[in-house]
């Protein structure tokens, strides 16, 4: 059996979980199959990500002549730094919450 431990002050969204009450409770196997759905659904855009990141580079690094204007180069970097962040803090997340799933 595993508990999931995720405290809501930690995830800065205790204020969303006032009168929830912190009685254990059982998930049921269709609740489970729900939230399984969408962690495939996420890892599926992640392949997606990986796939277009990969061709990115991929054009890049080619041959092949680019060229920009500065104004859509630093569009591009501010973009990827965009990018960066929310996958730093997606696996930042993805830490917590599994260090918050543990087996008793």
């Amino acid at each position: 059996m595993y508990e999931i431990i995720a405290n809501p002050e930690q995830y800065q969204i205790d204020h969303l979980i006032n009168g929830t009450g912190n009685a254990n409770v059982e998930i049921s196997k269709e609740e489970r199959d729900n939230w399984a759905g969408e962690i495939v659904n996420f890892s599926e855009k992640l392949t997606e990500f990986a796939k277009k990141s990969k061709a990115l580079a991929k054009l890049l690094s080619s041959t092949e002549k680019i060229s920009a204007t500065p104004a859509s180069l630093k569009t591009l970097k501010i973009q990827l730094f965009i990018i960066n962040d929310a996958l730093n803090a997606a696996i930042e997340i993805a830490d917590k919450l599994e260090s918050d799933i543990v087996k008793k």
